[in-house]
């Protein structure tokens, strides 16, 4: 398959980032909203009622005779929480980002055509004051601040903030219900592509998803009856085909002796040639049957493959250190062993074969290089096909049955492992297994 070089994001990710940048944006659009055609216009009305009560208790205040003046003060405080005091100097200018405070400053500006400013002094708490100047004296109206109760501003960023969060929630929660069914799909078709039969998958959830695993479950039962048949098949062909050269072996050792040898050695390579195919598309049929594994050394276990090559008189360099226990199975590993050795020995040109064992964490690569003439890029993955030979002729000596690549990336998927073809740097290729923990 081709790699575009574009990083691909999880579904999970991507509904979940959606969903909740949808719900985000929504959340935005009605709080601001709400702050500007609902908060906003009930702040006004609020700070222009103040200042009109400010305006209003300061111009009585000035009309009323000194001696009654304690009696206002007292009232006023009393029934409105706004204390009014004589000032013989001016508080201090104070600067502030209040949006009530400067509300209510624009809101005295448009009563009394003058600019006024907030104070603040600290008795206690905090509180806030207007200064007045009727021409007499000056004096000052304030509040504390817990007289304007509501604090709309924290309010709002608190309510977004908890809203945003539950957005979140939502939408990592909706995402992981729609995600979850797919990924469990997602491991059930991995599982069988190795050939094996996964557990059947729920069918419940969401109508659409609960139809997609209940169709899944009928594709996987559909598959292992057709693998089922066509080992069948394949093995009773093979059977039935054994019997008939079985005989042609016999009648050929009866020919009689004045036979010419040349006929009696071809027909006897022919016969040998097919048993050996018949052999072969058994071996194929039964290609995803995965055995037992088994803890064995595979420094050990390579080397032993390797000295029967060795025995042919083909050169060999095995580079490997230390002992590498791994639970495999023994028979496929050394069906893929004997496979990989038999190309590169059949067209490596008889140049010298290397063989490396990797044993790290978190795989064990195993790789096989030779000096032949390589495999053309486009036909690295082709040559994985079952009866496809990059060679053109059907010659056994020159290109094989062309099914031996195919059982070993079929034993190698059973078993959960990766068997590649590369090729190799100054020539020639590097038939690479990875085999995980």
């Amino acid at each position: 398959m081709p790699n575009t070089g574009k990083k691909n994001t999880t579904l999970f990710r991507s509904t979940a980032i959606t969903v909740a940048s949808a719900l985000v944006v929504l959340l935005l659009v009605i709080f601001s909203a709400s702050a500007y055609y609902i908060m906003l216009p009930m702040a006004k009305r609020s700070t222009d009622d103040l200042a009109a009560l400010m305006v209003l208790s300061a111009q009585t205040w000035a009309e009323l005779p000194p001696q009654t003046r304690p009696d206002f003060e007292l009232e006023l405080a009393r029934q409105h929480n706004l204390w009014l005091i004589d000032n013989t100097t001016s508080l201090p200018d104070y600067e502030h980002r209040s949006p009530y405070l400067m509300l209510l400053e624009q809101a005295l500006e448009t009563r009394t055509g003058r600019v006024m400013r907030s104070k603040v002094t600290e008795f206690g708490k905090t509180w806030y004051w207007i200064e007045f100047d009727n021409g007499e004296k000056q004096i000052s109206l304030g509040f504390p601040q817990d007289r304007l109760g509501v604090q709309s501003p924290l309010a709002l960023l608190l309510i977004m903030a908890a809203t945003i969060a539950l957005a979140l929630i939502t939408a990592i929660v909706l995402a992981r219900r729609i995600t979850r069914p797919l990924q469990n799909l997602a491991e059930a078709a991995k599982h069988v592509g190795r050939g094996g039969m996964p557990e059947a998958l729920a069918e419940e959830g969401a109508e659409e998803l609960a139809e997609l695993a209940r169709t899944f479950n009928n594709m996987a039962q559909q598959v292992q009856a057709l693998l089922a048949n066509r080992t069948t098949l394949l093995a009773g062909i093979s059977h039935d085909l054994r019997t008939p050269l079985a005989r042609m072996r016999l009648a050929v050792e009866m020919l009689p002796e004045n036979a010419a040898p040349k006929i009696i050695a071809r027909l006897k390579n022919d016969i040998e040639e097919m048993n050996r195919l018949i052999g072969e598309f058994l071996a194929f049929s039964r290609g995803l049957e995965k055995e037992n594994m088994q803890a064995i050394d595979l420094i050990e276990y390579i080397g032993g493959v390797l000295s029967k090559i060795s025995a042919d008189g083909t050169p060999v360099k095995w580079q490997a250190t230390g002992a590498c226990v791994r639970n495999v199975g023994p028979m496929a590993l050394q069906r893929i062993l004997a496979n990989l050795l038999g190309n590169a020995v059949r067209y490596g040109e008889g140049k010298e074969i290397e063989v490396l064992c990797e044993c790290a964490e978190p795989a064990t690569l195993i790789r096989i290089l030779d000096r032949g003439p390589g495999i053309p890029a486009a036909e690295l993955e082709n040559v994985f096909r079952p009866f496809y030979r990059v060679e053109s002729s059907r010659s056994s000596v020159t290109g094989g049955s062309g099914l031996g690549l195919a059982i070993a990336r079929q034993l190698a998927e059973v078993n959960s492992w990766i068997i590649e073809l590369l090729p190799r740097e100054g020539g020639g290729t590097e038939a690479r297994l990875t085999i995980p923990l």
